[in-house]
């Protein structure tokens, strides 16, 4: 191979990647430029979602990274003073309290549930291989009238 080919697609290699980087940062741009129209946290994985890009390209080009770092940190609510211990926070207080009793039980409910049906699912499964074994297509009993004794 001639040193003019070897330099011919190297310079063809590396325009390439270069318009393949080009059209990254403009996909997310855009994303960005989507993901706050539509009032969504700006972050590096909605980005990432959105445009189709890897975090190693967002978080390698500073300028997209900057960007990007400014208006989650503008998206970040400040947080509210704490109110006096008052009726309304005892009342809130126990709300909550009541709330997260309620989730819990709810969370035990449903993994009770799952282990019932995965219990069931087990047994389903042993019948039909007990069946399958038995010969499989065994015949349904037909009900037979008596007569008169």
């Amino acid at each position: 191979m001639t040193d003019d080919a070897r330099a011919k697609r190297t310079q063809t290699l590396a325009t390439a990647a270069k318009a393949k980087s080009q059209a990254k940062t403009a996909a997310a741009e855009k994303a960005i430029r989507n993901l706050v129209k539509r009032g969504e946290s700006i972050t590096f994985q909605a980005v990432q979602r959105e445009a189709n890009v890897s975090h190693a390209f967002l978080h390698n080009h500073p300028d997209l990274r900057g960007r990007i770092e400014r208006l989650r940190a503008q998206a970040r609510p400040v947080p509210a003073p704490t109110p006096p211990a008052d009726e309304q926070s005892t009342l809130v207080l126990a709300l909550t309290s009541q709330i997260t009793r309620l989730k819990k039980q709810h969370r035990e409910e449903v993994e009770a549930l799952r282990d019932a049906l995965e219990q069931a699912h087990g047994e389903n499964l042993d019948l039909r291989r007990e069946l399958a074994r038995r010969g499989g297509n065994a015949p349904v009993p037909q009900a037979r009238t008596i007569g008169p004794c």
